[in-house]
């Protein structure tokens, strides 16, 4: 590191935790619906943790998933949505699996993200958590 730069702070992200209502359904819709991989467990808590191979998602079970109140990003505060970048399948291809699934809700479809050629699309998935899927241009 020369004199003039500065360390950084942070690296990016480690991992994101969501409290969910359903554990097994949400460890289901990321290992069946994104292919990742279950890293650990504490059963004693309810916990799992799930990786991509490049960010980790924390699940913990909500005491009582069915009193739990889902987000308005209106009037919560807190993560409004997760945002995950496409691997080499693409955005396109995703959107395809993920219409397909029944715990699965589009938002809205493939889309160019404001005037660049970066594309997005915006999913609720179970547990109602929002979660983004960019294409980054290449």
């Amino acid at each position: 590191m020369t004199e003039t730069q500065q360390p950084r702070w942070t690296g990016g992200a480690h991992h994101v935790g969501l409290t969910v209502p359903d554990l097994a359904e949400a460890v289901r819709f990321f290992q069946d619906g994104l292919d990742f991989q279950k890293v650990g467990e504490v059963p004693a808590y309810p916990a799992a943790f799930l990786s991509d191979g490049e960010v980790m998602i924390t699940l913990w079970q909500a005491t009582d998933g069915t009193a739990a109140v889902g987000f308005d990003r209106h009037r919560n505060l807190g993560l409004h949505h997760l945002a995950l970048r496409v691997g080499e399948h693409g955005l396109d291809a995703l959107h395809e699996r993920l219409a397909a699934r029944a715990d699965v809700e589009i938002e809205f479809a493939p889309v160019p993200l404001g005037e660049g050629p970066t594309r997005h699309m915006m999913t609720r998935i179970p547990g109602e958590i929002r979660v983004e899927f960019i294409a980054p241009a290449s």
